[in-house]
């Protein structure tokens, strides 16, 4: 039975497939598969809303793509058997596929679907069975290379982070060990120009630090009139706080000015992690640039501050 090539395998047969090799920390070499534009376009469609790959920027995923590598069955070949310990995480390129739970058939799916995502997490035994339904092509990731890949790119993040945050005026005030915490909550995302990043009046769940580029800040005075351009925010700066410290809408518009990256905290990590600048944010919120009287805002802070409720 055709299988899923392994690295040895790649190397001894498929040699004029390699194009180079990546290394990691630990200065293992992983080869890398070439792969044209519309197998990119493939994988990059299949994990676009996978957890697994989700937190990862456009550079940290192809560095995934780069190492992932193929595999052919013909049909009716088995690809994971049902209860045998999975390793493997496939992405289908051309063709179809079968599931079964204890042999009985249950879906089918094709191009562009994927598979076996616990095998990423750690070993478990597979859930189901899945077999060719036609002649398939599918590109394979191994889990060990997954998680040593992704410990890569979290220390890597982690040290540019670190030379980042402590820029960052607000995280002064935050011990070294601190600003690793903050390093760790941070998912990195990008824009282009013209993006609108959180809209005035959306209900707003996340915490803004630029990396680099800008970003517009505009506000409508009232629901009738037109948006103004208040303020130019760029790398250093942050937004999205006031309406997670004050439970409330977002009061302003952002729209991002040419290419801008940004990294992002949500609610749950924002409250947990950032308390101890909160104060802070609080007094810095009357120096915003705004149309919009901000001075009700500190009475809606004190009132959602956990400090300032009696305990009952």
């Amino acid at each position: 039975m055709n299988d899923v090539f392994d690295f040895s395998t790649v190397v001894t047969t498929r040699r004029g497939a390699i194009s180079s090799t990546t290394s990691i920390e630990s200065n293992e070499l992983i080869p890398i598969i070439e792969k044209d534009s519309r197998t990119i376009e493939i994988l990059s469609s299949a994990v676009k809303n996978n957890i697994l790959f989700s937190h990862l920027d456009d550079i940290e995923r192809k560095q995934i793509f780069d190492v992932m590598f193929p595999g052919f069955y013909s049909s009716d070949e088995v690809i994971i058997r049902q209860n045998e310990r999975g390793e493997h995480f496939y992405i289908i390129e051309e063709g179809e596929v079968d599931v079964y739970i204890n042999d009985e058939l249950m879906t089918s799916f094709g191009e562009c679907s994927c598979f076996g995502e616990l095998a990423l997490i750690q070993s478990t035994p597979r859930t189901v069975t899945i077999k060719a339904k036609t002649n398939v092509k599918l590109w394979s990731l191994f889990g060990e290379t997954y998680r040593k890949i992704l410990m890569d790119i979290t220390i890597k993040k982690r040290n540019s982070y670190r030379e980042f945050l402590n820029k960052v005026s607000i995280l002064q005030t935050l011990d070294e060990f601190e600003r690793l915490v903050v390093a760790d909550s941070l998912e990195s995302i990008q824009y282009e120009d013209g993006d609108i990043i959180v809209r005035q009046g959306d209900p707003g769940d996340d915490f803004f630090i630029i990396v680099e580029g800008t970003c517009t800040v505009h506000q409508k005075p009232s629901e009738s009139s037109e948006s103004i351009e208040i303020d130019t925010l760029s790398a250093g700066d942050y937004f999205g706080e006031i309406a997670l410290l004050c439970n409330r809408a977002r009061v302003a518009t952002i729209i991002a000015k040419g290419s801008l990256k940004c990294v992002k905290m949500n609610r749950k990590r924002f409250e947990r992690i950032l308390g101890p600048i909160r104060d802070i944010l609080q007094r810095n919120i009357p120096q915003y640039n705004s149309i919009i009287p901000l001075d009700q805002l500190q009475t809606m802070i004190i009132s959602s501050d956990p400090k300032n409720k009696e305990e009952y």
